[in-house]
């Protein structure tokens, strides 16, 4: 009550409280507590509370140091003699720090010259403007705009911006306000205080809280009354696709890097692209008749290729690992495929997680989902690729589509796939894609003219195009911004 009582007995006499904050550090207590007591005299209309928001700056920690040293371009120019002094001797005399930024500050303030390893002065004294200012901020003092937006560049000074209260009397005043019943107990009516009793007014007009429902992860939102994924699903259905089954995370090195003729040696085999597993860190399972022609084709060749000219290790091909791309599972559809005579054309297509060692950033996460899809039919080019890839899109309402050619291990001819993102008013990549290798092909068993056209795309990139997201961390993983997903669609409605 000591809050209430100041702020009451001040308003009795003064017109009006300008600064809450102020008003607060005259108390002694926190302007939190301050803040608790106004919105309540407010309320009940005591006073009257307008409030206003107030920029301040503090100093940084560097911001500090300079407040009592001096700032380095000074220290660097007091460093130096007026006779002149070799650069090599003032580096060992000063702080690395005070030495690298005082000599670009110094130099910039055209204090001193530089000139063939030695340092002299240009002037005879200078005015340390930069601790000044610092220490008028310290102390609550006027400081110009430009000199503030110096030192924020700088990073010596933060911005704060603090809302605060001018306090007047409202139309329901008292100096002493008497504190309000809210309830008529059994004790009031033994005693008989309650008609001495004033009671608080019950507002029954007033809303309940807001009821917390359920909201839809904008991956799984409607897309034309379709989730997302579902919608990608339907559209796979409709052309013509079997879904693959996604279920094993972990996959061995075999079929994740080398049935797909990428060699041993290629850098996204490396600890730094792929988190391989240390229990169970290797696996017992593989065909080893297959085993025996991947491991020719990578060391001598055939098929018309040289192959890669190295010593390929068993060992290596048995870690496992969590899988980088679900194309590890196409490998091994397609293997399957060709152990059944005879052979039948298929399309197949997957949605799951992969996960790859990447850093984070506002269009890449560690754990993702990929879109799998591909064709195995007799005579397939490139024109066929392109034209499915365009139809998929065009079915999602994605019609900005460019390819630009690409290296892939075990694709040739290989393309990327990008697509305009208005919001971020660029061209994003969504997506890999290109012809499978015969390297891979063939030591399947499958028929020499049959080709494989592929491509792997990823789920959050066209969910964030179509949405407008700029950060897929508002999208998925551990940091999504739950506000996103409140305010997000119900459903997106678009011409077919």
């Amino acid at each position: 009550m000591v809050a209430e009582d100041a702020i009451l007995g001040f308003l009795q006499s003064q017109d009006e409280i300008a600064d809450s904050h102020e008003f607060a550090a005259g108390l002694g207590i926190d302007h939190t507590e301050l803040e608790n007591v106004i919105k309540r005299l407010n309320g009940f209309e005591i006073i009257d509370a307008q409030d206003f928001k107030k920029d301040n700056y503090l100093l940084t920690e560097e911001g500090k140091l300079y407040a009592v040293e001096g700032s380095p371009e000074v220290n660097f120019f007091l460093a130096v003699p007026p006779e002149g002094i070799s650069l090599a001797n003032l580096k060992i005399t000063l702080d690395p720090k005070v030495f690298s930024i005082g000599s670009s500050w110094s130099k910039k303030n055209n204090w001193i010259e530089i000139a063939k390893g030695s340092v002299t002065r240009k002037v005879d004294a200078v005015e340390d403007k930069v601790k000044d200012l610092l220490k008028g901020i310290e102390d609550g003092k006027f400081v110009d705009g430009n000199d503030v937006a110096e030192l924020l560049k700088r990073k010596l000074i933060v911005k704060q911006t603090w809302k605060g209260y001018k306090l007047r009397k409202g139309p329901k005043y008292v100096s002493k306000r008497k504190k309000a019943a809210t309830d008529l107990t059994r004790e009031h009516l033994q005693k008989g205080d309650w008609k001495d009793l004033e009671f608080k007014e019950y507002n029954l007009n007033a809303q309940g809280q807001p009821i917390q429902i359920g909201y839809l992860q904008p991956l799984l939102e409607a897309w034309q009354e379709a989730m997302v994924r579902e919608e990608i699903q339907n559209i796979f259905l409709q052309m013509g696709f079997e879904e693959m089954p996604t279920n094993n995370f972990v996959e061995s090195s075999f079929w994740n890097f080398d049935a797909l003729f990428q060699p041993q040696q290629h850098p996204a085999r490396d600890s730094h692209d792929t988190f391989f597993l240390k229990a169970p860190a290797t696996t017992r399972d593989l065909p080893e008749d297959y085993v025996e022609r991947v491991k020719r084709v990578h060391e001598v060749g055939g098929y018309g290729s040289k192959g890669y000219g190295y010593d390929w290790k068993r060992d290596e091909a048995d870690k496992n690992l969590l899988r980088t791309h679900t194309t590890a599972v196409s490998t091994r559809m397609l293997y399957m495929l060709a152990q059944k005579k005879p052979f039948t054309p298929k399309r197949y297509y997957s949605i799951d997680r992969v996960f790859r060692n990447e850093a984070v950033d506002r269009t890449h996460l560690a754990e993702f989902h990929q879109i799998e899809g591909l064709i195995c039919d007799h005579g397939l080019t490139l024109g066929d690729l392109i034209g499915v890839l365009e139809d998929f899109f065009a079915r999602l309402g994605m019609t900005k589509l460019r390819f630009k050619p690409a290296y892939n291990p075990y694709t040739e001819p290989s393309m990327e796939i990008f697509s305009y993102h208005d919001g971020l008013n660029k061209w994003v990549e969504i997506g890999n894609s290109g012809m499978f290798r015969p390297e891979m092909l063939l030591p399947m068993g499958l028929p020499e003219d049959v080709n494989v056209i592929a491509w792997g795309l990823s789920l959050e990139r066209p969910t964030m195009i179509l949405y407008g997201i700029d950060n897929i961390r508002d999208l998925f993983g551990p940091k999504v911004d739950f506000n996103v997903i409140k305010n997000g669609p119900i459903c997106r409605l678009g011409l077919q």
